[in-house]
């Protein structure tokens, strides 16, 4: 960070290049460049987004505790977030705990939904989802897929905000099918693959995801529901920043427009 520069960020389309230090924001990786003060009208009007250096350190520290939100909350938090809806929906909360589902499960289905960003203020529909759900399963995968609907159009929301058509990768039928063979044969954790396919998967899925970000788009790979949660958690394995979804969490009000397809080899 740079105290006496700003921050000119490359939001994915500019009409020109500055002087200055080349970099990227640390919080969302885009390029950019630290710029003298006095080249911020000129870098704005070519179309970069200048940011001051505190807003900068703000920002990074602020997607930092989001990123890893999951890992801050524990048994103590979560008995407070029941105890606070319990005012408000006794009933709702006699239903679900201890009765239906323990804290643990709750945990983490929470933990699960942080993990990918998936904000957790809606706590009447994730434990209205939950009460429901649960009486029928104690899976915490089961139910945080189920949540996910729930709350999808409040995940949509999030990242296209109200666009109605929402840019997707998509992978081909062989490869999904490939994919739910092997979850189905080794569970959820897969692994099972002919050699050199999960790491053609990792560059084609990456590049599909650099183009996405050069224009400007949030990453979002839209998959079926059973293929959904591994593929969330091999791209962030892979160090992928982007959005696992499946069509089941896709609103009525939305279509999607598919921008990529990715098969089981390596793209020309």
């Amino acid at each position: 960070v740079y105290p006496d520069r700003e921050l000119a960020i490359n939001p994915g389309k500019v009409f020109g290049d500055l002087q200055g230090i080349a970099t990227r924001d640390p919080a969302f990786g885009l390029e950019a460049v630290w710029i003298e003060s006095g080249q911020r009208e000129h870098a704005q009007a070519l179309g970069y987004t200048i940011v001051d250096a505190s807003t900068v350190v703000a920002t990074h520290l602020s997607e930092l505790v989001q990123r890893h939100a999951a890992e801050l909350l524990g048994h103590e938090e979560v008995q407070q977030l029941i105890e606070s809806l319990e005012k408000v929906a006794p009933k709702l909360v006699e239903d679900l705990t201890p009765k239906t589902l323990s804290l643990s499960v709750i945990l983490k289905v929470l933990q699960n939904l942080l993990l990918e960003q998936v904000p957790i203020r809606d706590m009447r529909t994730i434990a209205e989802t939950l009460a429901e759900h649960g009486a029928i399963s104690q899976d915490p995968a089961a139910l945080t897929a189920a949540v996910r609907v729930a709350l999808s159009r409040g995940i949509i929301q999030q990242l296209v905000g109200s666009k109605e058509e929402i840019p997707v990768i998509v992978l081909e039928q062989e490869l999904e099918r490939l994919l739910q063979q092997s979850l189905m044969s080794s569970g959820e954790d897969g692994g099972v693959f002919e050699p050199g396919l999960a790491e053609r998967l990792q560059n084609n899925l990456r590049e599909a995801a650099l183009q996405q970000e050069r224009e400007g788009n949030e990453v979002i790979v839209l998959v079926v529901a059973g293929v959904r949660a591994w593929l969330a958690r091999f791209m962030r394995h892979s160090g992928i920043d982007g959005h696992a979804l499946s069509y089941n969490e896709i609103p009525d009000n939305r279509r999607v427009k598919v921008v990529a397809t990715i098969g089981p080899q390596e793209q020309a």
